[in-house]
């Protein structure tokens, strides 16, 4: 028989507690800093972890997609990736209330030193959802943590390419979200850095929009042969998901 646990111990003042649909398994978050969004839950539905593989996760914010990818896989030991101290905290303290410090380790770290920090071709399986927005793009949020999280203020796109390359195994997958105008810019780093893309899905806001997200598989020494799979709709109507959508949060 379970020993109970008292979830509420584990928040900090301001923080709350979120329901994953997953194992019962929940999340630590804070909405004054940043919280997950759909992208980092639609990257976990799209990445492929086989029995006994290990993944990295880059960038993990509060630990989002190792958590959904423990709960979804059979992947042996899943690894977060995160620089801002404060959401690694959120990420630890996450991971001990669901009681997978065995399955899941948090890393304080930078995404630019990360094959220093685990060495060549240490990972089977590596994820990311990085800052979408370059220097070109978009306003600078003033809320630093959030600003991290949606600007490459401490990470460019080729820092998370090249690193992500060094640290899989040759054959090792790398699955990432990012944003379709940056496609092209994405796919020739993605090739510069010998990570062939093999896999890709544009999301949909809705079935008559344009993407909006692009989710991308790629394999490290793979041939250069690409699947556009079927896009995926997330509303059928306003403020009503479709039932793929639905299936990939667990409700």
């Amino acid at each position: 028989m379970g020993v109970s646990v008292n979830f509420e111990e584990f928040l900090k003042p301001g923080e709350r507690m979120d329901e994953l649909h997953r194992n019962q398994y929940k999340i630590i978050q804070n909405e004054k800093k940043f919280c997950f969004g759909m992208d980092a839950v639609l990257l976990s539905g799209f990445a492929k972890v086989k029995p006994d593989e290990t993944v990295l996760d880059l960038g993990t914010g509060t630990g989002i997609v190792p958590i959904l990818l423990e709960a979804k896989t059979e992947g042996k030991h899943f690894t977060g990736l995160e620089i801002q101290e404060e959401s690694a905290d959120m990420a630890r303290r996450s991971v001990a209330m669901n009681r997978l410090q065995d399955k899941i380790d948090i890393i304080s770290g930078d995404i630019k030193e990360a094959s220093k920090l685990f060495g060549a071709a240490s990972f089977d399986v590596v994820t990311s959802n990085p800052p979408y927005m370059n220097g070109n793009h978009g306003l600078t949020n003033p809320e630093f943590t959030k600003a991290v999280a949606r600007h490459e203020i401490l990470c460019t796109l080729e820092d998370l390419v090249r690193e992500a390359a060094k640290i899989l195994r040759l054959g090792g997958r790398f699955y990432m979200v990012h944003r379709p105008f940056r496609l092209v810019e994405i796919i020739n780093t993605l090739t510069v850095y010998k990570l062939e893309p093999k896999r890709m899905k544009m999301v949909h806001p809705f079935v008559d929009k344009e993407p909006n997200m692009v989710l991308m598989e790629c394999t490290k020494g793979g041939g250069s042969m690409m699947k556009v799979e079927a896009p995926l709709i997330v509303y059928k109507e306003q403020n009503v998901y479709t039932d793929e959508i639905y299936e990939i949060y667990g409700y």
